[in-house]
């Protein structure tokens, strides 16, 4: 009544609503009411748990798993699946509250202060079909990246030795994320590396050291290099076109990024590498060579398979294990001594690289053996190179019944003899004559049969002189 009394008194819906304190939306429900006759409607729902509490858990699920960012918008498509009937700005409120209470549960963080000499952080990239390894160096934030074809535990020791190299010394930590090449397994959430990790690190003085499971925040720095290398080396560089070509360019850029001044420092990496390079460790005196091999067997064919690609080695090496290094578009083989035994150029998938002297010479022709299996074959073939080279044309173009015309013409040799009848044979295989009378008109013509001259020297003769007419003879006189 005190709503109705005081619409009568202002006459508007909002001012009514002003002095009662409540919603324009009331005052015109109980206004409208009040005029049919009709009591107020004073229905309210019934007290109960909220809409949004079918997905509280599946809410403060999601929130959690990302960290606070995922929107509600987009959490809203899993909350209908999920049951939820409710409307889109209550969702929203309650996604709201659950990122507030997450924030308050969160884990605090404390920055980081590095010590010289203490840390060098690694990490594994991909952009693309190439494998990008970066290590940051914690204090002096000198970066490091290279570029290789896998993440193997072999690839990941070699460029962690030239990481070293290129520092000049070692750091007493080495942290990286539970990289499964060096992961020997897990015990109470502790990480066992793997033996050959462990050699690695005791050759070279320093401790490894491991990050927790799916957190990456561990060891943001080097996860930011890892960023910074594949959207300013990687990917403008569109294609490289071998691993030489890839490593060069990542050489250029480090030495152009550590020569910048770091917006953490305000010092280039590069200078501040000078001061803690004083404190690094000092590299071992005995070190493995920083270019590795791939240890292969030399098949029956004196080859070994490399990249899906064969290359010869020396026939004594057949069944024995070699060393295949591959780099600057050359493929250099060693054996276990270190003693290069052949080196050839870098061919595609699916080519071999010969050479001939691994073989005992060039290659022949291809060739089926002749083996004669009756006498007068025998007999033929005895007359020597000749003889086999008249076979095998006589073969190659159809001769009927040659085996009797053989044994036809190894009986000439009696009356003609040895060297004329080979004569007559080599003149019968060059005109492609094979019949055994062939070979004895051949052989009756003796001396008197033409040969074949050599060609002799271009005919030049003079050509014979025509009298010419000028073209001014020709010219239309004009008609007067």
């Amino acid at each position: 009544m005190d709503i109705v009394a005081a619409y009568e008194q202002v006459g508007t819906y909002r001012a009514t609503a002003a002095l009662c304190g409540t919603t324009h939306k009331t005052v015109k429900r109980v206004v409208e009411a009040a005029r049919a006759g009709e009591p107020p409607d004073r229905k309210r729902r019934a007290a109960g748990p909220p809409v949004t509490e079918v997905v509280a858990d599946l809410v403060a699920q999601r929130v959690r798993a990302t960290d606070g960012r995922i929107t509600a918008k987009r959490l809203l498509v899993e909350a209908r699946a999920a049951g939820y009937t409710g409307s889109d700005r209550s969702f929203r409120r309650a996604v709201a509250a659950a990122k507030k209470t997450w924030r308050g549960q969160r884990r605090v963080y404390r920055p980081w202060v590095p010590v010289p000499g203490e840390h060098l952080v690694i990490d594994w990239t991909t952009e693309g079909s190439w494998q990008v390894f970066c290590a940051v160096l914690a204090w002096s934030r000198v970066r490091f990246v290279r570029v290789a074809r896998d993440q193997t535990a072999v690839t990941t020791m070699r460029l962690l030795a030239e990481c070293f190299e290129t520092l000049g010394g070692t750091p007493r930590v080495v942290l990286t994320d539970r990289m499964g090449c060096l992961k020997g397994g897990v015990v109470a959430n502790v990480m066992v590396p793997t033996p050959e990790f462990v050699r690695f690190a005791t050759h070279y003085g320093f401790r490894p050291d491991f990050c927790e499971a799916a957190d990456p925040e561990s060891k943001g720095m080097v996860e930011a290099c890892c960023g910074y290398a594949q959207t300013d080396l990687v990917v403008p560089a569109a294609a490289w076109a071998d691993l030489d070509e890839a490593n060069q360019a990542a050489r250029a850029w480090c030495a152009e990024v550590n020569a910048r001044v770091h917006t953490t420092t305000m010092a280039a990496p590069g200078d501040r590498l000078v001061e803690e390079r004083k404190v690094l460790r000092a590299l071992p005196g005995l070190r493995p060579p920083l270019r590795a091999g791939e240890r292969r067997r030399v098949d029956k064919m004196s080859t070994v398979r490399f990249g899906s690609a064969r290359y010869s080695v020396p026939r004594a090496l057949v069944g024995a294990d070699v060393m295949v290094i591959a780099g600057d578009g050359r493929v250099v083989i060693e054996d276990l001594g270190g003693e290069v035994v052949a080196e050839h150029r870098l061919v595609a998938p699916g080519e071999c690289a010969l050479i001939d002297d691994h073989y005992g010479g060039p290659r022949r022709s291809p060739a089926r053996a002749i083996r004669p299996r009756s006498g007068p074959e025998r007999a033929f073939l005895a007359l020597g190179a000749s003889a086999e080279a008249f076979v095998r044309a006589a073969a190659a173009a159809g001769t009927q019944r040659l085996a009797s015309e053989l044994a036809e013409i190894a009986g000439l040799e009696a009356a003609w003899g040895r060297d004329a009848l080979v004569a007559a044979l080599e003149r019968a295989t060059l005109f492609r004559r094979f019949k055994a009378a062939d070979v004895r008109s051949i052989l009756a013509a003796g001396p008197a049969a033409p040969t074949i001259a050599a060609e002799g020297d271009l005919l030049v003769t003079g050509l014979p002189q025509a009298p010419v007419r000028d073209l001014a003879a020709y010219r239309l006189e004009a008609l007067g």
